[in-house]
């Protein structure tokens, strides 16, 4: 666990999301009015502004959409480090860091295969990160 990191706070909006990071899941909203599944969390539809949402748990499966490998020093991560744009099997887009691989272009592609991975950042906090589909 992380020393002195910027550590999120939870709002009544982002709870379920947190919650669910605590148990190993990834969750995300369905509107039950049009089905769109969307992603920050938010207690409407961005779609179609109803509050008729529902959360849902995802697949965790997604391929990196974009990315960028980071060397510069930042509290928390140790360079070299990515920061991807991962879109998620059920259509949502989320910014992670990929790990479990070296951080290099050569072992990280775009449309490259991933899944999510949890890591305990305090007590309450457990953040999602990305490693490559292939890796236990």
């Amino acid at each position: 666990m992380t020393k002195n990191a910027h550590v999120p706070v939870p709002t009544p909006e982002t709870a379920h999301f947190w919650e669910g990071t605590r148990q190993n899941e990834l969750r995300l909203q369905k509107c039950r009015s049009c089905s769109e599944i969307y992603f920050p969390p938010r207690p409407f539809c961005p779609a179609c502004s109803s509050q008729a949402v529902d959360v849902i748990r995802a697949s965790g499966k997604g391929i990196i959409h974009t990315f960028i490998i980071s060397n510069y020093r930042t509290p928390g991560f140790e360079p070299p480090y990515s920061i991807a744009v991962v879109e998620l099997e059920e259509g949502p887009r989320i910014l992670s860091n990929i790990v479990g691989c070296e951080q290099s272009s050569d072992a990280i592609r775009m449309e490259m295969p991933v899944k999510a991975a949890f890591e305990p950042l305090t007590d309450e906090i457990t953040l999602v990160k990305f490693t490559p589909a292939g890796q236990p």
